[in-house]
């Protein structure tokens, strides 16, 4: 059980990977890759520097559990929140371009 939240984590990436370079959204995107890599790169450097703040301050505290691996990259920060981060990151860039998309094919066939 030490690998189930990684693993969940892991297996929806490759889900929203999987959407991605079928509907060619944000890495499939002709011309769109370097954009992508920034905004994620970006996305990623952000939500990591606020939780190292928060630990810094006593405000984010890891909870022992035995779904996660129990690897530490920092004191309180575990694997797994560098892999939730990206997680999160990349599933609003999919999650924003497949939104564009479909108002965009609305607004086509509006017209």
């Amino acid at each position: 059980m030490m690998l189930a939240y990684l693993g969940v984590l892991l297996a929806g990436i490759a889900c929203m990977a999987l959407l991605d370079a079928r509907f060619r959204l944000v890495f499939g995107a002709p011309g769109r890759r370097r954009r992508a890599i920034v905004v994620l790169g970006v996305g990623l450097v952000f939500f990591l520097a606020w939780d190292v703040a928060g630990i810094a301050l006593g405000i984010f505290h890891r909870g022992e559990n035995a779904v996660s691996t129990g690897i530490l990259l920092a004191p309180e920060l575990p694997l797994e929140e560098l892999v939730f981060l990206g997680f999160l990151c990349y599933l609003t860039l999919v999650l924003y371009t497949g939104a564009l998309r479909l108002i965009a094919a609305k607004e086509a066939a509006r017209r």
